[in-house]
């Protein structure tokens, strides 16, 4: 059996949809509402606001057009794009044919939308604009899952995330089949030099301290320290802290320091990795590899609305 602070299922999390809260969601469904509609952004804003080109149609008209998939694809959105739709009309009517974490090829339907013809023009831009950018993290992240191969090593996402974004972003790390990381500052104690420093020069008193008084103040969050030598790892484990993340560590040093570490905590590598490394980082026996390229190395995914 792992030792009380060898606990990795403690250290990450999947987001579902239903852990996130609608009404930051909603807001930045509002903000791009406002900026197609009204100048939203900009002090000037708009004397005409409204869609101009969509209002030449018959208000009467009605239309059904369908969502695919115009390149291979992790799907994320579907979730969402009623609540996109409902901004803008809740006559629009969104009716899915995949689901988010599905693994679609080009001309696939991800789902069909119908309603009044203006209000799906002025929407398909912003719906658009979500599915392809968190479609992209979660296609993404599933080449990143997927070359790490059967390995018992788990992925997990970051902190660097688009502000306004990180629980969209991070739910779609989460239909990628990644895991999430920390959500905040708020949810675990990530202790790095500037942080032990402050604790006094002696590097190995400084990091038992830290930890100390982390688990007076906040007994039951989860503490990592953040390492860049080998050296510092006694610290951390004298410490007792519950992961050690390794920073920048060669495929050398890493093999020593999983040795060194043992079941003492739990093990995360982080810093320069990259999809090509992946494989080799998976024999290793980390508990976690971390990345935020998943997020910021992502490229929106090509999907198309076709009446």
């Amino acid at each position: 059996m792992n030792p009380p602070n060898k606990q990795p299922d403690r250290c990450c999390q999947r987001l579902a949809w239903s852990d996130l809260d609608l009404a930051p969601i909603q807001t930045l469904i509002q903000l791009a509402k406002a900026e197609d509609l009204e100048a939203g952004g900009l002090k000037s804003g708009t004397s005409t606001p409204g869609d101009h080109s969509a209002a030449l149609l018959n208000s009467g008209q009605t239309v059904n057009a369908t969502l695919r998939a115009r390149s291979p694809i992790t799907l994320c959105g579907t979730v969402l794009a009623p609540y996109i739709l409902a901004a803008y009309d809740r006559q629009l009517v969104f009716a899915p044919s995949a689901r988010d974490g599905d693994t679609l090829s080009p001309g696939d339907a991800i789902g069909a939308v119908s309603g009044p013809v203006q209000s799906l023009l002025s929407a398909e831009r912003p719906l658009l604009n979500f599915l392809q950018k968190l479609s992209g993290v979660s296609t993404l992240t599933r080449q990143y899952v997927n070359a790490l191969g059967d390995s018992k090593t788990r992925l997990l996402d970051t902190r660097k995330t688009t502000p306004g974004y990180r629980a969209l972003e991070k739910y779609a790390v989460a239909c990628g089949g990644g895991w999430n990381h920390r959500i905040g500052l708020f949810d675990r104690i990530m202790l790095k030099d500037n942080h032990l420093a402050a604790f006094g020069s002696d590097a190995r008193q400084s990091a038992i301290d830290a930890v100390s008084e982390s688990r007076r103040r906040n007994p039951s969050l989860l503490i990592e320290m953040e390492v860049d030598t080998i050296e510092q790892i006694e610290h951390a484990l004298a410490a007792k802290v519950d992961v050690i993340l390794l920073d920048n560590f060669s495929m050398e040093n890493l093999s020593e320091a999983i040795e060194l570490i043992g079941d003492q905590a739990v093990t995360e590598a982080s810093g320069g990795i990259t999809i090509e490394t992946l494989p080799a980082l998976a024999k290793l026996g980390l508990d976690f590899i971390s990345t935020g390229a998943t997020v910021h190395q992502s490229t929106w995914i090509d999907i198309g609305l076709d009446s």
